[in-house]
């Protein structure tokens, strides 16, 4: 019997030992579908959000949502701390319980305090192993709780470093594109002008980088992807669309630079989008509700003419419709995991959007200064 506590507990050490390394240290994803780390995000999401879509209040809503996935990460680490103490408790008993406590007898109780107090690194000293085995064990466990801790903790700076890169260019589009961000938006915004002389190229260029850095981080640590934005209308899930809404239509309907770069930052946010739904095990399916049915193509090609885009004929809207179709599915699918909604693609202007920072500054008509001092983009 002690035999089999060992082996069970030596194989929990190395199973919980070699998941953390995957999950925090290894700077690539895993594809195997059975680790730990993957199956205990599985089921506290699915519990979270569950709880999650019962409140109709949707900024209550968000707010709940935002503390999954920082939190979910010290409970993660936890996890994996006391799986460490139960495993070494477990080689202790497999060896003998040979502890000395304080007048009262040894039991598998005495081993897990004694685990957990040597991982921990106390040295309270109540309990203290008699034999040889007992303590090369703990040693062991001391060594391997300061190092889990300290390399854990460590990583933890460039994980948030990671989030807050991804949310600078999300906050920067908000100016650019609105809130939530849109296609139609962002190309109002930019005009004929900027995109004619390739201002909105240029733009595309940043977010090309962008969409690259992010696959790289998220597919490390795929448990970013759960971490929101700070404002209630921005996600990362809505920047990918309105990027990748806009490239659609400038490789559909443009020409020149604007629509070479558009082609490239297309290419790696579609790589993107479909790597991060792969490696969260999601099956892609096309939104329910068409967002731009056939009825709107019109209105399109005349918002893309009045910003300066050539609008062409049937041929580019079979193009649009082939685009739409290599992304859109990916996209879906993340949204309905991450609780993250799609934006439209913006062909209304957004209610109320003469009131933000950015209606009141292009605005030809004067205002008062005190009317300015709380809003936002």
């Amino acid at each position: 019997m002690r035999i089999l506590i060992g082996t069970l507990g030596l194989l929990l050490l190395l199973a919980i030992l070699w998941d953390s390394f995957e999950s925090v240290i290894l700077p690539r994803h895993v594809r195997r579908s059975y680790r730990i780390a993957r199956l205990f995000y599985r089921n506290a999401w699915r519990t979270w959000s569950f709880i999650a879509r019962r409140i109709h209040n949707l900024k209550l809503r968000e707010s709940y949502l935002s503390y999954f996935g920082p939190l979910s990460l010290l409970l993660l680490i936890g996890f994996w701390a006391l799986a460490l103490v139960l495993a070494f408790g477990m080689l202790q008993w497999a060896a003998g319980s040979a502890l000395a406590g304080a007048g009262t007898p040894v039991t598998f109780r005495s081993d897990l305090y004694f685990s957990g107090t040597t991982f921990f690194t106390l040295g309270l000293g109540d309990v203290t192993p008699q034999t040889s085995l007992a303590k090369v064990i703990s040693v062991a466990e001391a060594g391997t709780g300061f190092g889990f801790l300290a390399l854990i903790i460590s990583y933890l700076p460039t994980l948030y470093g990671s989030f807050s890169q991804r949310e600078v260019n999300i906050s920067l589009l908000d100016a650019r594109a609105g809130s939530p961000p849109t296609a139609a938006e962002l190309l109002r915004r930019h005009g004929a002008e900027r995109i004619q002389d390739d201002a909105l190229a240029g733009y595309l260029r940043n977010w090309e980088t962008w969409s690259g850095q992010l696959m790289e981080t998220h597919l490390s640590y795929p448990f970013l992807c759960f971490f929101r934005s700070q404002h209630d209308n921005q996600s990362w899930v809505a920047a990918f669309t309105a990027v990748l809404d806009t490239c659609a239509l400038l490789i559909a309907y443009g020409e020149g630079e604007t629509k070479w770069q558009a082609q490239l930052t297309f290419a790696i946010a579609r790589h993107a989008v479909a790597d991060l739904t792969e490696i969260l095990s999601l099956k892609s399916a096309a939104p329910a509700l068409d967002r731009l049915p056939e009825s709107d193509l019109l209105k399109m090609r005349k918002l893309l003419l009045d910003s300066g885009v050539r609008a062409g004929g049937d041929s580019s809207d079979e193009k649009l419709k082939e685009l739409r179709v290599l992304y859109e599915p990916y996209l879906n699918a993340l949204s309905k995991l991450l609780l993250m909604p799609l934006p439209t693609w913006g062909l209304e202007p957004q209610p109320g959007a003469e009131n933000t920072i950015w209606g009141r500054i292009t605005s030809s008509a004067a205002r008062k200064p005190e009317q300015v001092e709380t809003d936002h983009f």
